[in-house]
Order: C-alpha cells, then structure tokens, then sequence
C-alpha cells in the first residue's frame, strides 16, 4: 500500500510541477481550456467517490453551481478575494450537501441518481426565475484579487491558473489519503455488501452521507473555479441537467481506478468538446457521443485502464 502512496503522490505532485511551468508558456485560450478542465475534473473526482460505492448521480450540477453563484452574489456584496470566496462556495455546497444526505443516504440505485437530478431542476428553477439572481442571464464575475493584490488581463489568468492547479492538487491528494483509510475502505465495502458492513459495527448510511457531503464539496470547489474561468455564470450553464450529464460523461471517460484519472479526463474531454465545436460545429454532439460510445464499448473502465494495462505488461516484461 506504501508503494501505492508513492507512486499517487509522486505522480499529482509531478503532474503540478509540469502544469505551474506551462503556466508561464500556455496561450491565453489553452490557459481557459486548462481552467475548465480542472473545474470539471474536481467534479468528476467527487463522482468517483460515490461511484466506488456504486452509487451515481445525475444531479451534481447542483453543487456546482450552488457554490459558483455563491462566490459571484458575495461578490456583489463586496468580498472579492479568490481565497474567501473558494472558501465560501466550496463550504455552502458542503452544507447542502449535508443537508440533503440526510434523505439521498436511504436510497439507492437509479432512485439515488435521479432524486439527484431532482433537486439539481429544482435549483435550476429557482435560479431562472429569481431577479436577484439574474434570472436567466445570470450574473457576471470579475476577476478576484489575492490577499488585496488585483491583476488584469493575462497576468490575472496566469495567477488564477496556477492557484487552481496548487489547490487541485491538495484536493486531490487529500481526497487520495480518504480513500486509503478506513472510512475511504468502506466505499469497495458498501457497494458489495451492505450487511456485512453493518455487522461490523459501521453505518452505512452514515458512510454514504460522508461521501456525498465530499462529494458535494468537491463540486462546489469546481463551481467557483469555473466561475472566474468563465466569468459569469448562469442557470442553462451551472445548474441545468445537461451539466450533470457532462460530469457523469468525464467520470466514464476517466475510470475510477485514482484520483488522478478524472483530471486527465476532464482534460481530454474538454480537448475532444473543443476541437469538435471548432471543427465540426453541426455535428460536435454526434462525436461526444460517439466517443462516449468507443470508450463504454472499448475501455469499460476508462482511460486510466490504459495506464494500468501498459503497468502490467512492463512488470511482466
């Protein structure tokens, strides 16, 4: 297990090191592509502690954007600094979160998932009607300030990139270190048998409820990051069903076999959206799809198993 620890940490921690130096390199565009893909990642690595315990949702939109419109109405009161505003929204979609498991912690399967996608319409709803919140224009969101530092233009997006990647990184690792210890164990545990877990002295409700409240976090931390990436935010694009759809299409594309995996697929994924609208932008939907479909049909556990794969056959070699 001490072997697998090296090799996780080693890996996000070399992963960061090479993304802070193309920092300094990357083109405007590639830079928000990049912010994207972290923010959907982070997502998707909350995905993937649910689904270790085979549990799905369809509703994660919900944290998402709870936490993105969290950080852009606090800045309308005036709080503008990256850090208490990534705070604010990553810590709000953890209360809902916490709030809501109490019901979604009882259930299963597809009544899980779709009680998700549920409260997700809801929140859309309320967003799309409210004039506070913009309605359905949303609301826009200025670049942040650091510590009481305000930068513009690309010395902002360098500044905003590079913060990113360093707090990805520790949500990462630190969502890896769960994983590996007895509470993380119990996700492989419930989801292949929920009696035995009982038996042994451990609630599984209580177990699912502590996963979907990190997951919820996680969520709400990618929601305020794709805030600033994009710079405003709005029901149809943080809250509405096809968002969730988006997560659950990276957590298939990536696997769930480390924490590392959903960045990279979150990376992929944005690269494969992108060029396809850029190129095709009639039938863009068709290749997601279609590429969705090579991976369930080829790669059932995701593009990490490529990496597994190539492992094993060096250590037979």
């Amino acid at each position: 297990m001490k072997g697998v620890y090296d090799k996780t940490f080693w890996g996000l921690t070399i992963g960061l090191v090479a993304v802070l130096l193309l920092n300094l390199f990357l083109a405007d565009w590639l830079r928000g592509i990049g912010l994207q893909s972290l923010s959907r990642g982070m997502v998707a690595l909350g995905l993937l502690v649910l689904w270790r315990t085979g549990l799905v949702s369809f509703g994660h939109a919900l944290f998402f954007g709870f936490g993105a419109y969290t950080a852009a109405l606090l800045q309308r009161v005036g709080i503008n600094d990256f850090f208490v505003l990534l705070l604010a929204g990553t810590a709000s979609a953890g209360l809902l979160a916490y709030g809501l498991g109490f019901l979604l912690r009882r259930y299963r399967a597809i009544y899980f998932a779709l009680l998700n996608m549920a409260f997700s319409m809801i929140l859309w709803g309320v967003i799309a009607k409210l004039e506070v919140l913009g309605s359905t224009d949303g609301i826009g969101v200025r670049p942040p300030s650091y510590l009481g530092f305000a930068f513009e233009g690309e010395t902002n997006q360098m500044i905003l990139f590079a913060f990113t990647a360093i707090f990805t990184y520790l949500v990462a690792l630190a969502t890896h270190l769960y994983l590996r210890s007895t509470l993380g164990h119990l996700t492989m545990a419930v989801r292949e048998n929920e009696i035995r877990v009982e038996y042994l002295g451990y609630s599984v409700e209580r177990a699912i409820h502590l996963k979907y409240i990190i997951s919820g976090l996680v969520a709400g931390f990618g929601g305020v990051v794709m805030a600033f990436a994009v710079g405003h935010v709005d029901p149809d694009s943080m809250a509405y069903w096809p968002v969730s759809g988006d997560f659950v299409f990276i957590t298939i594309l990536s696997g769930s076999g480390n924490v590392a995996a959903p960045i990279i697929g979150a990376v992929v994924y944005e690269m494969i959206r992108s060029y396809a609208f850029e190129y095709f932008p009639h039938v863009w939907q068709l290749i997601m799809g279609g590429s969705l479909l090579l991976i369930i049909m080829f790669l059932p556990d995701g593009l990490w198993s490529l990496l597994e794969r190539t492992r094993r056959k060096k250590s037979v070699g």
